[in-house]
């Protein structure tokens, strides 16, 4: 499934990535790192084992020898033969420690490909460095586009190049999570390695169920480990973060799940966080340290946002049914607003920097202004969740949600008077996320459970041309590569809709870059049979 997005700006991400290489200071952490927790492993075995040979020696429930209730006769003297061949082998066996990485620092290695005996291709293998760093190159004309993932219990963040001359999406790189992730945040300021180095990064900040903020650095490849976490209690003492999750509140880190982020544009060193111990922190994310914490919720935080306008002002959103603007200068003056259900998700009105939209879990969306205490407006938006929610970036009124009923709705929200343009189910199943991209302004990723993303430009739909052509700039059906399917103008039947639904779409697969040249998938000069075997694939989801 697909739990949130995030999408980078063209022109952001490093044409050329770099490989993760393990400093020896690394290698020592992971080496300790991963004593640490065969230590603790070790103590919950014994820990056990303790209570098990309690149990079995428990007088009255001795007679029934439960340590050998299922085994035969013969098995048991087998066992006993088994047993006395290990103690043999113990001291070999139990008595030797072995450490997985304690060769690591003793392997060879070679600067240069052509030092090593073992390595051979010549100028094979050179065409082959060249090919594979033209796929991994990334132009100024790509968007990215990073998908928090979880799929088989195994969670991780997706870095998908869209390259916009081609309209083909596909997974570039990607980052093993240690848990699964609620909320990613793109963030421009160094930190980690690069730290104090000149101009803007380019990183994420992921929020897992963990207690702890990870930051991965989205130029490195290959990363074992995140650039910086924030929250870590006792460093990277592991039992003094098992011993803090789930006590009281602290501080200096979180307790619970991180639920919120957001970053501040303005003041780029700044990171706000919500978490389900209630409370919301602020991180300076040069000292890589909390600053500031609020306590003002009773409840879980489900959602922090920066105001775009004034650096200092913050919204947060709970389950207390309560959603609260601050000033982080002075925490003790907050202003409350009251609402139907836990809160979803808060998002300030990029076009009027003193209103903003609460989404809630009863279905609804209200429109406030800081004001006054009354909505300006309540929207009866789903039969379920408001799960997901954002505004076109550029033209206001235009307001797209998503719920765990299945849909994707687009609202005409122009002078507070709120109307429904078009429904659609993009076949992702409950939608968890959803986000206009910055720089095609008609585009909207979409998410849920079904895991697979969804790229959808709702100007190919003809209720929506209609509704805000002239403000869109466009009248007319967008000319984007749509895998050669019908369009919203030529069937109006549920299955011509259906259908209608997945021209809109282009799907984003795991797929290379393309040689200069090459035609894309589904793209201009593709094969008409391949198009055909996409539609029907995805006409079948």
């Amino acid at each position: 499934m697909i739990s949130a997005f995030a999408w980078v700006r063209k022109g952001v991400a490093a044409e050329r990535p770099t490989t993760y290489e393990m400093t020896e200071d690394e290698y020592a952490r992971l080496q300790s790192v991963a004593k640490e927790e065969i230590s603790l492993a070790k103590k919950e075995i014994k820990a056990k084992a303790k209570i098990d040979e309690e149990i079995l020696n428990d007088p009255a429930l001795k007679e029934f020898d439960l340590e050998h209730y299922d085994t035969d006769e013969g098995e048991e003297d087998e066992e006993n033969e088994d047993e006395d061949e290990n103690g043999q082998k113990g001291e070999s066996g139990r008595g030797r420690s072995t450490n997985l990485f304690s060769n690591v620092r003793g392997l060879a290695y070679y600067e240069d490909n052509q030092e090593d005996p073992d390595i051979t291709g010549g100028d094979g293998a050179d065409l082959e460095d060249e090919e594979e760093a033209e796929e991994t190159r990334i132009l100024g004309s790509d968007n990215l586009l990073l998908v928090a993932k979880t799929e088989d219990d195994v969670s991780n963040i997706e870095v998908c190049v869209l390259e916009g001359a081609e309209d083909n999406m596909f997974v570039h790189h990607d980052f093993m999570l240690s848990s699964f992730p609620l909320a990613v945040e793109w963030l421009d300021f160094r930190v980690g390695r690069k730290a104090g180095q000149e101009g803007g990064g380019n990183y994420v900040a992921v929020a897992t169920f963990e207690p702890q903020i990870e930051i991965w650095d989205l130029d490195t490849m290959e990363a074992m480990y995140p650039d910086l976490v924030l929250g870590a209690a006792g460093g990277s003492d592991k039992k003094t973060q098992r011993k803090a999750r789930g006590k009281k509140t602290h501080s200096d880190f979180h307790t619970d799940a991180v639920m919120g982020l957001s970053w501040n544009r303005m003041a780029r060193n700044l990171l706000a966080s919500s978490s389900a111990d209630t409370t919301v922190k602020l991180w300076d994310l040069a000292a890589a340290k909390s600053v500031q914490s609020y306590n003002h919720h009773s409840d879980k935080v489900q959602t922090v946002r920066w105001n775009p306008a004034e650096a200092s002002v913050m919204l947060t959103g709970g389950y207390d049914k309560r959603v609260a603007a601050l000033d982080s200068r002075a925490p003790g003056a907050v202003s409350w607003w009251s609402v139907d259900a836990d809160v979803e998700s808060v998002m300030w009105d990029a076009h009027s920097a003193g209103c903003f939209f609460v989404a809630t879990e009863a279905g609804t969306v209200r429109y406030f202004d800081i004001r006054s205490e009354t909505p300006v407006y309540t929207l009866a938006a789903h039969d379920e969740a408001v799960s997901a929610m954002d505004q076109h970036p550029t033209m206001s009124g235009i307001l797209v949600t998503g719920s765990a009923d299945e849909s994707v709705k687009v609202w005409d929200v122009r002078n507070a008077k709120p109307s429904m343009v078009v429904s659609r189910n993009l076949d992702v199943g409950n939608v968890f996320a959803l986000a206009f991209c910055p720089d095609e302004p008609t585009l909207v990723a979409v998410g849920g459970s079904t895991g697979e993303p969804r790229l959808w430009d709702i100007s190919s739909n003809a209720d929506v041309r209609q509704v805000f052509g002239a403000a869109l700039g466009t009248s007319a059906a967008p000319k984007r590569t749509l895998i050669g399917l019908q369009n919203d103008d030529e069937d109006d039947d549920d299955e011509g809709n259906r259908r209608a639904v997945i021209s809109e779409m282009f799907y984003s697969g795991k797929k290379t870059r393309k040689a200069p040249g090459a035609a894309a998938a589904g793209g201009k000069g593709g094969d008409s049979d391949s198009d055909d075997a996409s539609m029907a694939s995805d006409s079948d989801n």
